[in-house]
């Protein structure tokens, strides 16, 4: 793959959380390929690192930092190490997120609830709160964070994890009315089925079981995606070349959400 900087980043500093792999992995990189120097976090230290390398490789400068989003002690020290490192901070990916527990109502559990929000909402939230006034200095700040067509219609994750991307998606929007009129945008990307290392468990499964083709058969375009496709989405939402688009939640989804797709529906 060429690694050509094509530099629709060029000289922006950006901040990319749960970079250790998948979507967070190829943002990184394709963010370094287009000129962006990229402050990357996420709590698996080995992963992240490999990930830095990669960054590295492909011609962009970093720094890496071990990371839980849901402290807010840890996003502070996150946003204060971008901004003491490179003077500055113009985008944000508020990426990390988990999935908690596949359960029906009566097994629900209070504690995993709370966990599953403390990653995938509070991280934005604190993300947010610390990195506003920097995003603000930059003139041109932007804000993408990956929530999931979970958050646009059931069935496409645990009811914890569903509820939090409606929150994010919901998040998304209020922030975008909040810091608009500062010209900081703030959006996201809603992915369908992507192989990462959160949707492991099923490809894994669907492969055991012989039925890996079945893997993204309700999509419009009829396959699972991959990590690389929701990072240019977010690498759209993160340039200036979306400069006029905020609040929006953008499916990256074959698309899923484009129709009923209910099972039995379609040959």
């Amino acid at each position: 793959m060429s690694q050509t900087r094509a530099g629709r980043l060029k000289d922006k500093v950006a901040i990319i959380t749960g970079a250790a792999s998948g979507i967070g992995r190829a943002a990184a990189v394709l963010f370094a390929r287009e000129g962006a120097t990229v402050v990357i976090a996420d709590m698996q230290d080995k992963a992240l690192e490999e990930t830095l390398t990669m960054v590295k490789e492909a011609g962009g400068a970093g720094v890496a930092q071990k990371t839980n989003v849901a402290v807010e002690a840890e996003v502070r020290a996150l946003v204060d190490l971008a901004v003491s490192t490179y003077g500055r901070l113009d985008i944000v990916c508020n990426n990390a997120g988990i999935t908690g527990q596949y359960c029906g109502p009566e097994e629900w559990d209070g504690e995993d609830w709370q966990r599953v929000y403390a990653v995938n909402v509070l991280g934005a939230v604190y993300m947010t709160k610390h990195a506003a006034k920097h995003l603000i200095a930059s003139e041109r700040g932007a804000i993408v964070n990956t929530a999931s067509v979970a958050g646009i219609r059931s069935g496409a994750g645990g009811n914890a994890y569903s509820a939090s991307k409606g929150a994010l998606i919901n998040f998304t929007m209020t922030s975008a009315c909040d810091l608009g009129g500062f010209n900081v945008r703030v959006n996201a990307v809603c992915p369908g089925l992507i192989e990462t290392g959160m949707t492991k468990p099923v490809f894994d499964y669907a492969r055991a079981k012989g039925k890996e083709e079945k893997l993204g058969s309700r999509c419009e375009l009829r396959r699972y995606g991959r990590p690389e496709e929701v990072a240019g989405a977010i690498l759209f939402l993160a340039s200036d070349e979306a400069s006029y688009i905020t609040g929006q939640a953008l499916p990256v989804d074959g698309g899923n959400t484009a129709s009923l797709n209910m099972p039995g529906m379609k040959v």
